[in-house]
C-alpha cells in the first residue's frame, strides 16, 4: 500500500514539467498577448459603406507603369494629344478643330494609344443634363497606317475593308461613297443594327499618314445628318487631308512608309532588348534635313525599352529625302519587339 503511493507520487511529480512547459507555449488567459483590433476594409460581407481614405490610390496614379506612349520633345504635337477646351476639339497633330454643338460634352480622358497604332482621339456624347432623346455619341480615332494589321494603304481602303468585314448583327444601310467635310475629301458610309434600333455614320480622311475616322452613333438618322451639316459648317481641317492621299509636307513633314530601311539608311546601331516581355514596339521618327532623328514617338513600350532604343536612334544616320531638288524632313516608322499580327486580307474588289 505505501509502495503504491510512492508510485502514484511519482508520476505526478513528473509530470508538473510538461504541464508548466503546457503552460507557457498556449499561455493562460492572463498571459495571452491581447488581440488587435481589424480595421474593416469592406468585402463581400461588410457593412463598411465608407473606405478609409488612407487606403484610395490618389487620382491619376499608375501604381505599376506598363507600356505607354511618350515622346522626345513635349512641344511637339503628338495624335494623343487631342483635348476638349471651352467646349472647342483641337488635335493640334492633326490640325483639326472642331467647335461642338451645345449640349455635347467629353466626359473621360481617352486610353493611350495601342500597339497596333490605333487612337481613340475623343468620346463626345451628350451632357447629363440634355432632356432630349437623341443621345448618341461623335468617337474621333486615328488609326496608324504605318502600323495597322489591316490590309489597307488609304483611308478608303480602310473604309471598304470596315464595311467587308462588318459583324453579322450589323447591316450596310449607306455604301461608301465620296463627300466632303469643311471642304477636304472624306469616303463615308453608314451602318446600323436592328436588334438595337442604333445608326451609325463613318466619315474617314487620311493626314498624315493616319486614317482619321469620325463615327456618329444614334438612334434618330435625321440627327446624325445633323451632326454632319454642323461639321460641315464648323470643323477646320488641314489642306492634306484626303480620302487617297494625306501624306504631310508644307509646315508638317512628308510621311513615307519604311523609309527608314534599305538604302536610306547610312549608318545604324540595333537595340539590345534585354528583358523579353513579347510586346510590339511601334515608333514614329521626325528625320531631319541633314538625315539625323530629331524626334521620337514611342506609341506603346516599357521604360526600360523606350531608353534602349531612343540611345540606339540617336546613332541612326539617313539620307537626306529630296523632292523637285529640295530637302524636306521625313516622319517614318519603325516596329521593334513582337511586330503585330496581320488581319484577314480585304477582297480585291474593294482595294481601290
Amino acid at each position: 500500500m505505501q509502495s503504491g503511493c510512492w508510485r502514484l507520487l511519482i508520476i505526478v511529480t513528473m509530470c508538473m514539467p510538461w504541464m508548466a512547459w503546457g503552460q507557457l507555449i498556449q499561455g493562460t488567459p492572463e498571459q495571452s498577448p491581447p488581440i488587435q483590433a481589424v480595421t474593416p476594409s469592406g468585402g463581400d460581407f461588410s457593412d463598411v459603406t465608407k473606405p478609409d481614405p488612407k487606403n484610395i490610390v490618389p487620382k491619376d496614379t499608375i501604381i505599376i507603369k506598363g507600356a505607354w506612349s511618350s515622346a522626345s520633345d513635349s512641344k511637339i504635337p503628338v495624335p494623343e494629344g487631342s483635348s476638349v477646351s471651352n467646349n472647342i476639339f483641337t488635335d493640334p497633330y492633326f490640325g483639326i478643330s472642331y467647335p461642338l454643338p451645345p449640349d455635347w460634352v467629353q466626359k473621360y480622358t481617352p486610353p493611350p494609344p495601342s500597339d497596333t497604332g490605333r487612337y481613340v482621339l475623343s468620346q463626345i456624347s451628350r451632357a447629363d443634363t440634355y432632356k432630349g432623346e437623341a443621345r448618341g455619341s461623335i468617337l474621333f480615332t486615328a488609326h496608324d497606317m504605318f502600323f495597322t494589321p489591316v490590309p489597307a494603304a488609304n483611308a478608303r481602303q480602310y473604309v471598304n475593308y470596315t464595311k467587308n468585314h462588318l459583324p453579322e448583327d450589323y447591316q450596310l444601310e449607306l455604301k461608301p461613297t465620296q463627300t466632303t467635310i469643311a471642304g477636304q475629301p472624306f469616303t463615308f458610309f453608314a451602318y446600323w443594327s436592328v436588334v438595337a434600333q442604333l445608326h451609325w455614320y463613318v466619315l474617314a480622311t487620311e493626314i498624315r499618314c493616319h486614317t482619321v475616322e469620325i463615327v456618329l452613333m444614334n438612334h434618330d438618322p435625321k440627327a446624325l445628318e445633323e451632326l454632319v451639316g454642323d461639321m460641315d459648317k464648323k470643323m477646320k481641317l488641314p489642306v492634306e487631308a484626303s480620302s487617297t492621299g494625306g501624306t504631310g509636307g508644307g509646315n508638317v513633314p512628308v510621311c513615307l512608309k519604311d523609309y527608314a530601311q534599305g538604302e536610306n539608311v547610312a549608318e545604324r546601331v540595333d537595340p539590345v532588348l534585354t528583358v523579353q516581355r513579347y510586346n510590339a514596339i511601334p515608333v514614329r521618327i521626325i528625320i531631319n534635313k541633314e538625315g539625323k532623328i530629331r524626334y521620337i514617338h514611342f506609341l506603346s513600350a516599357y521604360p526600360e525599352q523606350e531608353k534602349t532604343i531612343t540611345d540606339a536612334l540617336k546613332q541612326w544616320k539617313f539620307r537626306p529625302y529630296e523632292k523637285n531638288g529640295q530637302r524636306l524632313e521625313v516622319e517614318t516608322g519603325l516596329m521593334f519587339g513582337r511586330p503585330s499580327l496581320p488581319v484577314a486580307p480585304a477582297t480585291p474588289a474593294t482595294t481601290d
